[in-house]
């Protein structure tokens, strides 16, 4: 009995990185050249910004709650990048630090007022938005050159998106689960009575979160924008779903506490190809966002099918 439980565990653990490898192997059926430096390199040029969206993500949701602004958000940081960074960069510093200091507020009182995170970060979204258009009002400005340079880094043998994706997930796996304090913010969202009764402060926790989310969000916009050269304030909307979707395919769940970081980046990494996927496939960019779901729903059933096999047995 034990054994299938050992068993089933670790399915469920591999999940995520089955369906990267499945993912990987129908592009190369399709197109074997893809596979290949330049063709990695090419398809993941967006894995990074997405990867760092995605744990900040991960961040919110391992307190039990849900950021609907971080599209936004990063769409922001992004805008402050080709303008306020690039002109006067101390100015763009403190701003981007200001920006982060406002996500742990913005926790804080999700917590103080018992208020409902999807609630408050949705009308976030629309504050991050207008403050984008107000600090750049149509597309444009222009990414610093030490920024864009760093983005266009190549790396020896493997492509600088998947260096940059496995440092991210181990940077965020033994922060959050190797350390004391990690375990003491992940129990924090699995269960906060005994963290509460064990002296710890859960508003520091939940601002502690909601920090470090921000400053990824930090992270992914100024990627963001090493990556596309100038902002939009509508850059990176889409990345508010795509981030939910990604710690969701990674193994994370919207009650508990429960997330893998590994796992998040690797869902990062596979809603990324999955993009060049239906590309390949010559499926209508309309089409594309209902594939992505699509492959989403899949992962969900297995993971639904192997949790219901545990329990009968």
């Amino acid at each position: 009995m034990s054994r299938l439980h050992d068993g089933r565990r670790l399915l469920r653990a591999v999940l995520p990185a089955l369906s990267l490898a499945l993912i990987i192997l129908a592009i190369w059926a399709l197109n074997p050249r893809a596979i290949s430096y330049f063709g990695l390199t090419l398809m993941l040029s967006l894995a990074v910004p997405v990867a760092l969206a995605t744990v900040g993500q991960m961040m919110v949701m391992a307190v039990n709650d849900l950021d609907l602004s971080i599209g936004s958000f990063v769409g922001l940081v992004g805008c402050v990048t080709a303008t306020w960074l690039r002109d006067e960069p101390l100015i763009g510093v403190l701003i981007l630090v200001g920006l982060v200091l406002a996500y742990m507020l913005v926790g804080a009182m999700i917590h103080l007022r018992n208020l409902p995170s999807i609630v408050v970060t949705l009308g976030m979204f629309f504050v991050w938005q207008g403050l984008a258009i107000l600090v750049l009002p149509k597309p444009g400005g222009h990414a610093p050159d030490w920024l864009h340079g760093l983005m266009a880094v190549k790396t020896p043998l493997v492509p600088f998106p998947i260096v940059a994706a496995l440092v991210i997930g181990i940077v965020a796996y033994v922060g959050l689960m190797r350390t004391s304090y990690g375990v003491i913010l992940r129990g924090a969202g699995g269960n906060p009575v005994a963290v509460s009764r064990a002296g710890w402060s859960l508003l520091r926790g939940k601002m502690i979160m909601f920090g470090l989310a921000g400053f990824c969000g930090v992270l992914a916009g100024m990627a963001l924008i090493g990556l596309t050269t100038s902002a939009d304030a509508n850059l990176a909307n889409g990345y508010t779903l795509l981030s939910i979707a990604g710690v969701i395919l990674g193994g994370g769940e919207f009650v508990g506490g429960r997330v893998s970081p590994i796992g998040a980046v690797i869902g990062a990494l596979t809603l990324t190809l999955a993009g060049s996927l239906l590309n390949f496939m010559h499926i209508s960019p309309d089409w594309q966002v209902a594939g992505q779901g699509a492959i989403l729903i899949v992962v969900l059933a297995a993971r639904t099918l192997i949790n219901r096999a545990g329990v009968s047995a």
